[in-house]
């Protein structure tokens, strides 16, 4: 049987793995700590935070694009497995390469698109290519643009004279909130070349959930019948 992702995970994978998680509980922390403030305000105060909705569906987003990543780590994602478990370890094992090699395309296809996307906000080139990136094509920047309520901070003061021309915001650049689909889509793309490795290797042999409450209940059928 091929062992959890998790089993001989090195120092690096360890501190990215670590990583997320935080991460992940941070914005989830934050979510509830902003919706919880914007409610006792409203309700209590008749007032209320005018940007915290803003702020909540972004980290909603980024949210979602993070667990996708930390899904296919854990190899949480559902699938379809009818067909596999029809054929021998060995067709099987074949499956899941190609199936495996076809995510970490999908996954440069999915990068590519998402820095094109996020690239003009950040006052930069888009790729050439239409499917996979062949250079740089220059086109008009973004970077001006801004979120609707979201003040400022003052910590990204150096932002205007980096992206924008010196041009100040007054709300919270777009660049900002989309920066996330470069770096959550580099994340899945790392975590589909790893999932694809561990395969190569035998040491996974699925990308999808793994049947663990079958295997618990004939566990302990079988613990039933020794007895």
């Amino acid at each position: 049987m091929a062992t959890h992702p998790e089993e001989g995970e090195s120092l690096l994978g360890m501190f990215t793995d670590r990583l997320e998680e935080n991460a992940i509980a941070l914005i989830l922390g934050l979510m509830v700590a902003l919706s919880f403030v914007n409610v006792v305000r409203r309700y209590l105060f008749n007032a209320s935070l005018i940007w915290s909705l803003e702020v909540v569906l972004m980290l909603f987003a980024w949210l979602v694009i993070l667990g996708i990543s930390y899904g296919i780590k854990k190899t949480t994602h559902l699938g379809v497995d009818a067909i596999t478990n029809l054929v021998q370890p060995g067709p099987k094992r074949v499956m899941a390469i190609i199936a495996s090699a076809i995510c970490v395309v999908y996954a440069v296809l999915l990068m590519k698109g998402a820095y094109d996307y996020w690239a003009p906000f950040a006052g930069l080139d888009v790729t050439s290519g239409r499917w996979f990136p062949t250079g740089f094509t220059e086109t008009r920047s973004r970077a001006f643009m801004e979120t609707d309520q979201v003040p400022f901070p003052a910590f990204l003061g150096f932002l205007p004279d980096l992206i924008n021309d010196g041009d100040r915001y007054e709300k919270l650049p777009d660049v900002v909130p989309y920066a996330m689909l470069p770096f959550g889509c580099a994340l899945i793309l790392l975590r589909f070349v790893q999932a694809f490795i561990r395969i190569l290797r035998g040491l996974q042999d699925t990308m999808i959930v793994s049947h663990e409450a079958e295997e618990d209940v004939a566990a302990l059928s079988s613990r039933s019948k020794e007895r």
